[in-house]
């Protein structure tokens, strides 16, 4: 496998490439990639990468834009080495967010950033829980679209009781918590959102008073949704408030706004490298892709069926 194989790994989330080529047992290609003087990407492949089936592994996490253009000037490289087969791994897909257009005028930037990594020359694409399902079929290139809720499913399935509750941050998360709440043989709840004159409320569907409140997103930003729906099952007469989020982005004041709310626990995967700060304030759990990522590029790399890996 090793001799036409390779894992190239750029700088946005390096111990994850590394546990990753550790588990394929091989060692990432050796690169150069830094930055010239007035900030441009500069890359450049110290090893023979000609004929090889290359796995280009890269979260588009903050710094978006750099780790952005830095994947995809490390996909040209790899194609003019002569590279047989690119496959960008993009453990955190950034710019998901904008999968439709929701005002007049305003982009889908997802859309666009899967023009980029097509243009730019990926062949195929492997990715951990897009902001929405939809985006999948941006691409014209085969994406093999991974559930960071699977990794997570071992953790949840060994810490949370039958009779605690999942429930959905906003309604674009219910049909994953629906499916999930009926693995577990859990009820379900659903936040809703309402916009007033004045001020955003929010209120939970569902019966949580008295139990075990688990939340389930696949992505924690700023906080905020998080921590509004932390306070409304409070509110509601929760016990205990838990959440599980696949990418933990944690951008501005995010940690400092959940240290201060009823938040027990968060438990994350390493899709996004997370500041320590993050360790000192929460009671923050991480539960590695790596193992996954290994298996799945594995299984590309010998033709093999994916799906197999997920009955």
């Amino acid at each position: 496998m090793q001799n036409r194989f390779a894992v190239l790994a750029g700088n946005s989330n390096l111990p994850l490439a590394q546990r990753v080529s550790s588990h394929l047992d091989v060692s990432p290609v050796r690169a150069l990639i830094g930055r010239f003087k007035d900030g441009e990407v500069r890359i450049e492949i110290l090893e023979n990468v000609r004929g090889k089936d290359v796995y280009a592994m890269q979260s588009i996490c903050p710094p978006v834009n750099e780790n952005l253009v830095e994947l995809l000037v490390m996909i040209d490289a790899l194609k003019r080495a002569s590279a047989s087969r690119i496959t960008v791994v993009i453990p955190y897909y950034g710019y998901g967010r904008k999968d439709k257009k929701e005002t007049p005028r305003a982009p889908i930037t997802a859309k666009v950033v899967a023009d980029l990594l097509s243009v730019a020359g990926a062949d195929r694409v492997i990715a951990f829980d897009f902001h929405a399902a939809q985006i999948e079929g941006f691409f014209e290139i085969p994406v093999d679209h991974l559930s960071g809720i699977e990794v997570l499913l071992d953790d949840l399935k060994g810490s949370v009781p039958s009779e605690g509750v999942i429930v959905a941050p906003d309604a674009g998360g219910v049909e994953r918590c629906r499916s999930l709440a009926s693995v577990l043989g859990m009820d379900l709840a659903i936040m809703d959102h309402r916009r007033g004159k004045n001020a955003l409320k929010s209120s939970i569907v569902g019966n949580v008073k008295g139990r075990r409140v688990v939340i389930v997103d696949d992505l924690v930003d700023t906080g905020r949704t998080l921590h509004r729906t932390v306070e409304a099952a409070m509110v509601a007469g929760a016990a205990r408030v838990d959440a599980y989020c696949v990418h933990a982005v944690l951008s501005g004041g995010a940690v400092d706004l959940l240290a201060g709310s009823a938040l027990q626990s968060l438990v994350v995967t390493d899709t996004v490298p997370i500041g320590e700060k993050a360790f000192q304030v929460l009671n923050l759990k991480t539960v590695s892709v790596a193992p996954t990522l290994a298996k799945v590029i594995r299984c590309v790399h010998l033709e093999e069926s994916v799906s197999a890996l997920f009955p």
